[in-house]
């Protein structure tokens, strides 16, 4: 046997006694509870949050950006009424 598949057999060796051991020891409901607060707890302390004045220029950021689709629809819609108005009229079903 060359190395490769000793190296292989120890893995597979250890993988299974991992999968017996997690298997007859389940943590129960609360200590997964706890341990998923504890873990999450964790994970917030690893965000970068953003400072009062970037949080205040991104608000106004996408307050504008709503304002300016919202006008750019509003067009749209008034000059296709008024492009289906005139053809309406022109062929007298208006």
């Amino acid at each position: 046997m060359s190395e490769n598949e000793k190296l292989e057999q120890t893995k597979a060796v250890k993988a299974e006694k991992k999968k017996d051991v997690k298997a007859d020891k389940k943590p129960g409901f609360f200590a997964r509870i706890g341990k998923w607060f504890k873990e999450l707890k964790s994970e917030l302390k690893k965000v970068q949050w953003p400072t009062k004045k970037q949080t205040i220029n991104n608000t106004v950021i996408v307050i504008l950006c709503c304002i300016v689709v919202g006008i750019c629809i509003w067009v749209f819609d008034a000059l296709a009424g008024s492009v289906i108005r005139a053809l309406l009229d022109l062929f007298g079903k208006g």
